[in-house]
């Protein structure tokens, strides 16, 4: 059984070196679709994770729709390439380790 990658040490996007969690490349709520089991397969599913630290995280998740992650974004090298992230990653790589931004609120539409 395939395993997820190690923890690297660094954001996978910023390259800070501070506390990472596990970003499910293909959400977790998209396992069950057929369509997207059909594409990756079961095991790509469960092992396709990127270490971001918080920020970075937060900031993927507040650009881009679970299906936008699933279907468009399901590498690291195709989340750097997503403008709003790249430059997001570019400007919190030249904070320190320790920096926690403030993060705004997603504005709710009516």
């Amino acid at each position: 059984m395939s395993q997820i990658p190690p923890n690297p040490g660094r954001c996978e996007l910023c390259y800070r070196q501070t506390k990472l969690t596990q970003h499910h490349l293909i959400p977790k709520r998209l396992h069950r679709n057929q369509r997207i089991i059909a594409r990756y397969g079961r095991t790509t599913l469960r092992t396709r994770i990127a270490w971001l630290c918080l920020a970075c995280h937060k900031h993927v998740h507040r650009c881009l729709s679970e299906r936008e992650l699933g279907v468009d974004y399901a590498t690291v090298d195709l989340l750097r390439a997503h403008p709003d992230i790249q430059s997001f990653a570019q400007w919190l790589q030249r904070k320190p380790d320790d920096f926690k931004p403030r993060l705004s609120r997603r504005k709710k539409t009516p």
